[in-house]
């Protein structure tokens, strides 16, 4: 049975991300791109819980770390979600704080 990553331990998260990084890797090399997205997906939710969500401001704008030129509006944090608005949009949605990278200024 899986543990919920927040109960896991920092070791026990790093472990778990190797993990998903090889099954990620076999996926994309065997053409499976639903299941090589799945493992990447549980990869952003185990570093989340790695990090501190008290080092994301509400208020802030942050970049989002995919490779696009994306921003983020924090407008308030629950667990390890920003909650908050992507590129100015008018629609909230919610993002682990593992994909939020840089403030802006």
């Amino acid at each position: 049975m899986e543990q919920k990553y927040s109960r896991m331990k920092p070791a026990e998260l790093q472990t778990e991300i190797a993990e998903l990084k090889i099954k990620a890797q076999k996926a994309e090399q065997m053409g499976m791109i639903n299941e090589y997205a799945v493992h990447e997906r549980k990869m952003i939710m185990a570093q989340a819980y790695l990090m501190d969500p008290a080092d994301f401001i509400p208020g802030m704008v942050y970049e989002i770390k995919d490779g696009e030129i994306e921003t983020f509006h924090v407008d308030y944090m629950n667990g390890v979600f920003a909650w908050g608005f992507r590129n100015q949009s008018k629609t909230k949605e919610a993002v682990p704080i593992s994909v939020l990278g840089n403030k802006k200024k």
